[in-house]
């Protein structure tokens, strides 16, 4: 029977870095180091779409003053869409 090792996502995030030094393919470093090639790969793409709570790369928060939307009498109304990623989007619309 096969013993298989819980591992924390810091540790996984160790054996990858330790990965991308070794100059190994994936499949000969899980062998070597006896860690699941399947959970290596789904720890390796999970990990690299987390951002990192030191990552500052991302833009500044900015916010659109919508007064001037809800104070036009002459528009017939508005309609708004928000892409929140993914595939994801949220939309607002007034008649």
């Amino acid at each position: 029977m096969t013993q298989y090792t819980r591992r924390t996502p810091d540790q996984w995030q160790s054996l990858i870095l330790q990965w991308q030094d070794s100059n190994l393919s994936a499949i000969q470093f899980c062998q070597q180091q006896n860690v699941g090639y399947a959970s290596f790969c789904n720890w390796r793409k999970r990990l690299s779409t987390q951002p990192s709570p030191t990552d500052n790369t991302e833009e500044p928060v900015q916010f659109l003053d919508l007064q001037p939307l809800t104070s036009s009498s002459d528009s017939g109304g508005w309609d708004i869409v928000l892409s929140l990623g993914n595939g994801v989007e949220l939309r607002l619309s007034q008649n």
